[in-house]
């Protein structure tokens, strides 16, 4: 290596591979991503400079194996501001964070050590290596590109331009991200390799032509399946419309998400867009819906693991993955088909870090179904819908809002009596006429019945020879269920369903519950609200505790499903004895309630549902529906191009109470799974263990954690960095585990309050 301010000729990236091309490389790449949306100058300059300060002799010795210490990604955030002013200062967030994530802007004090790009910026409070030798590197001749304002999305002079700024920042930085983890790929190890030639897949043309070819297998021989055949060819044909925003309001049971699924393959082969991605408010049926694409999307082998991709938080590593990793299109959403949850997608929208923005960029010209779009959580409304809006005005994406329970998300003027303050603007209804669809599919009839006693409930049920009773909290499932029990002759008969049961439990119960169903065998269920969520029951009655009128069609929904009894299903809606949960539960019921006087004949009407949700979020409150003042702070410093991207990433949280996963050797084949991860050595890798332990896996919250293992009920297992300490969590004491209910919290530590509004 030459002296410092020599022009040293070898300067190396990665000890196999020279700078020069690395940086080539990633100002190719995150040039071609950035130019989905018009970027392309910005995704280059920010590619050609995000490594230059490996330009110093330190860096050189570092990456020739001494131990030392340097910041390289500050070079190129200075060298940006300096070149080109405020513009810089866009590019400059994504260089800095391009490893430990984008910063904030502002300076908070003199003291500030979270490395805000104020700071960084400022050559008296923050020394960099000297890096010069990088222009002799690049060479005389190298082509700069300029970051022109002429060539962002969106509209500098709109109102609230700072959030669609701060998006702007975070989607380039996405393209800067996956752009230099794609060239570690290319020219790593060969495992590396490997990875990356995995990112190979099929057109839109090609999967839409497979969908329908299994579509062809569905016969509509009945009433309800011939509407379902109607559903999906007017999405069939709504396809051929221009990206933007659309609705799609479809009733429970009406086939909803196959069809909405060829909407989005046909709509992205006609438009040339790059995936569909479906994102999903449960991850209790993440699997479930990915598993109905693979089987429709499957190649002529039954494959289809390689490009319908699924992505949760709750997602380990898959079975033979040797190295831990999730499938690469995890990462950075390349594949044709992901299928992901709310959370996923809207906290990466507005994440600082560089393995959550990873994805980003490939949002851009892509079909975003909404699945249960109802869902959207309250308090982070306006910017979920803030970040919808600017996806497809500003990407060139396609949104779609899909429920039975069309929330009132319209714009004063948008089709809404008064209109959402805010709301969205150019929303396209996929159905003809919903309203006479929702007619059409009508097979159920509700009554309210106002406040009973939990012994005239299980009374009720007791009565019904199959009945389905939904129930907002666990500990009400249990006693629901144990008095309803009592109240039987056979009580064999008596199922539960909850989340403290773990996935292979509710499996079980579940095949046995269909097949009682489907033999017409007495079948009486007490379920939480999990089983609204994607779980295809069909009874004749259906009792659910008072609600939002969205959650009452949801139940509603798993009632005379396919409408083949002689009179309409039986849904009775009821006030609990102890009434119902503080929170979000109360607040919905209440609105739900006020509306109920004026659609006494139909409460599932869409005139009902519109009403409901203008009652809800007027209870709310405008301020409620950004409570963390996600949007405004985004916005308050945007002048100065000052946006807080670490702030909002902490404060935008749509789960803020943590869960630890606790594995439940239920089976045989979960006690092997736990064997094998006990017997790993410290540091060895868990391959396919984990994902394998999903099915044996219950989410606690950590209250509930914390009251097991005070009650010594918990032990560790493993080095896998799955948990605190890089352990794994399993169930020692599996008395605590009832065979019909599953983990008994309620006995684990009689002394400790387990919450009550906690769902599921």
């Amino acid at each position: 290596m030459e002296r410092e301010g020599d022009v040293p000729f070898d300067l190396l990236a990665r000890p196999n591979q020279r700078l020069r091309e690395h940086l080539q490389n990633v100002a190719t790449m995150a040039e071609v991503f950035a130019k989905r949306f018009g970027a392309g100058s910005w995704g280059a300059a920010c590619g050609l400079l995000h490594d230059i300060g490996k330009a110093s002799t330190v860096f050189q010795r570092r990456v020739r194996g001494e131990e030392v210490r340097t910041d390289h990604s500050t070079a190129g955030a200075r060298h940006a501001v300096q070149k080109w002013g405020e513009a810089g200062k866009l590019l400059a967030y994504c260089i800095a964070g391009h490893h430990a994530g984008l910063p904030d802007g502002k300076m908070e004090n003199q003291s500030d050590r979270a490395g805000s790009l104020e700071r960084r910026l400022n050559p008296a409070l923050y020394r960099i290596e000297d890096h010069s030798a990088w222009e002799a590197c690049l060479g005389a001749d190298a082509d700069m590109p300029r970051p022109d304002a002429k060539n962002l999305p969106f509209n500098v002079a709109c109102k609230g331009v700072g959030f669609a700024a701060a998006l702007f920042v975070r989607m380039l930085f996405s393209c800067l991200v996956d752009a230099d983890r794609l060239d570690a790929e290319a020219a790593g190890e060969p495992a590396d390799l490997a990875r990356a030639g995995l990112r190979r897949y099929p057109k839109m043309t090609e999967l839409r032509q497979r969908l329908d070819v299994h579509l062809t297998r569905f016969v509509a021989d009945t009433p309800v399946r011939s509407i379902r055949a109607q559903v999906l060819e007017q999405c069939r044909k709504a396809s051929e419309r221009a990206p933007g925003m659309f609705s799609l309001t479809v009733p429970t049971g009406g086939g909803k998400t196959l069809s909405s699924l060829a909407f989005a393959l046909a709509h992205a082969e006609r438009h040339g867009l790059g995936r569909v991605v479906y994102v999903i408010p449960f991850t209790s049926i993440i699997e479930q819906n990915a598993q109905v694409f693979r089987q429709a999307l499957a190649d002529e082998k039954g494959d289809a693991d390689g490009f319908v991709i699924e992505h949760h938080s709750n997602l380990a590593p898959a079975e033979g993955d040797d190295d831990d990793r999730p499938h690469p299109a995890t990462e950075n959403w390349d594949a044709s088909v992901i299928v992901t949850t709310s959370v996923q997608f809207f906290e990466s929208l507005f994440a600082a870090r560089a393995g959550r923005c990873r994805k980003l960029h490939n949002l851009a010209q892509s079909v975003i179904i909404l699945d249960e779009a109802q869902m959207l959580p309250l308090t982070y409304l306006r910017p979920c819908l803030e970040g919808l809006r600017e996806l497809t005005q500003s990407y060139g994406a396609s949104v779609v809002l899909c429920t039975a329970t069309q929330p009132a998300l319209g714009a004063p003027g948008e089709g809404e009596e008064e209109g959402l303050k805010g709301g969205l603007t150019g929303v396209r209804e996929i159905m003809d006429d919903p309203k006479g669809l929702h007619a059409a599919l009508r097979r159920v009839e509700v009554r309210r019945i106002g406040r009973i006693t939990d012994a005239d409930l299980a009374a009720r049920l007791a009565a019904e020879r199959q009945v389905l009773c939904i129930v907002p909290t666990r500990r009400m499932a249990r006693e629901v269920f144990e008095a309803l029990r009592a109240a039987l002759p056979s009580p064999e008969d008596v199922f539960h369903l909850s989340a403290l049961m773990c996935p292979q439990h509710r499996t079980e119960v579940l095949n046995a519950v269909r097949d009682a169903l489907e033999e017409k065998r007495p079948c009486r269920v007490v379920s939480t609200t999990l089983v609204e969520a994607g779980v295809d029951l069909d009874f004749p009655v259906v009792y659910r505790a008072e609600a939002g009128i969205d959650s009452i069609a949801q139940a509603a929904g798993r009632c005379n499903r396919e409408g083949l009894l002689p009179q309409p299903g039986r849904v009775f809606v009821f006030e609990p004895e102890n009434g119902l949960p503080r929170g979000v539960f109360r607040r919905s019921a209440e609105a739900g309630r006020s509306v109920a006087g004026r659609h006494e004949k139909d409460l599932l009407h869409p005139d009902a549902v519109r009403d409901y949700f203008g009652e809800l979020y007027w209870r709310v409150g405008d301020d409620q529906l950004d409570a963390r003042k996600i949007v405004a702070r985004t916005c308050e410093r945007q002048r100065q191009c000052l946006f807080p991207f670490r702030e909002i990433e902490r404060d935008f949280q749509l789960i803020d109470t943590p869960t630890q996963g606790l594995i439940i050797p239920y089976d045989k084949a979960a006690n092997d799974l736990v064997r094998a991860l006990d017997s790993l050595a410290p540091g060895q890798r868990a391959g396919g263990l984990l994902r394998r332990l999903q099915r044996h896996t219950v989410s606690l919250y950590e209250r509930d954690f914390a009251a097991l293992e005070g009650a010594g009920a918990i032990r560790r297992v493993g080095q896998t960095g799955a948990g605190p300490g890089g352990h794994c969590f399993v169930l020692s004491n599996m008395g605590l585990y009832d065979p019909l209910v599953g983990l008994d919290l309620f006995r684990a530590a009689p002394g400790v309050q387990v919450p009550e509004d906690l769902i599921s």
